[in-house]
């Protein structure tokens, strides 16, 4: 699932492409947007809010998407072959006289009011990566559930936004946290302080990476690692699903450098 780091990116490559300039075409491939034209409009901006994005365009309408899994948002000049998949995944075309915007595979794809975004994020909390980060709410949102496992209060978008499961599970490996321990037997400011250091490094990456070696098969520590040897230690990463489902994740630890009990 894309990450705060990866929306980001993406939002500014459309607001760097997109902003300040006219809409002259727009295709909705959606049930509920299918008759919604907003060619005329002008693109003001494109916002990240954790793992959303907010096109906001003029007559007070945004559009609101969600990368969920694997959806993602693409562009091309003008006559460009379109390479993000096949044309049944296509969700939204935004076409000014420079690019052409193409959405795939956007579970989430809708228009709200400009004045009424809090209805799809004000549920979220401090985004770590924007410049106003309230760094003393989000320590306060995760620590007010102390009997939570680490894992699932960092991953829960409403205490702070934009961290996925890469950035938790690397996270908890860094700071010795086996996933399972309780919020009240943890460091929380320093998770939340790596958490967001660990994302802004990446925003000059194309990839994620936590062990500070940007090379195919060496960019992280634990996660995806199931079975291989630890890095440090040479133990052999575990692996198991954590969490409620729907909102089940698969974590990665490694048992020696993450020791259930202090």
């Amino acid at each position: 699932m894309p990450e705060g780091d990866t929306v980001w990116r993406a939002c500014k490559r459309l607001d760097q492409a997109l902003g300040g300039q006219e809409l002259i075409r727009t295709d909705f491939r959606v049930p509920a947007l299918a008759t919604t034209d907003l060619s005329g409009q002008t693109v003001l901006e494109v916002v990240a809010r954790g793992k959303h994005l907010l096109m906001r365009v003029s007559g007070g309408v945004t559009v609101h998407s969600h990368f969920r899994m694997d959806g993602s948002w693409h562009l091309y000049r003008p006559g460009e072959r379109w390479r993000g998949g096949p044309d049944h995944q296509v969700r939204a075309v935004l076409e000014t006289s420079s690019w052409i915007a193409v959405g795939y595979r956007l579970p989430v794809l809708e228009l709200v009011a400009t004045d009424d975004e809090a209805s799809v994020v004000g549920h979220l909390g401090p985004d770590l990566l924007s410049p106003t980060f309230d760094r003393e709410q989000a320590i306060a949102n995760v620590q007010a559930d102390p009997e939570r496992t680490i894992s699932e209060a960092l991953l829960d978008q409403r205490n702070l936004a934009g961290i996925g499961n890469f950035y938790r599970t690397e996270v908890c490996f860094l700071l010795g946290l086996h996933p399972w321990r309780p919020v009240a037997s943890v460091d929380v400011a320093a998770a939340v302080d790596l958490s967001r250091r660990l994302m802004k490094a990446n925003l000059r990456n194309g990839a994620q990476v936590s062990t500070g070696i940007d090379r195919p098969g060496q960019r992280t520590w634990v996660f995806e690692r199931g079975n291989k040897s630890c890095r440090r230690c040479g133990t052999k990463i575990e692996t198991a699903s954590i969490g409620t489902p729907p909102r089940d994740r698969v974590t990665y630890w490694c048992p020696t450098c993450q020791p259930e009990h202090l």
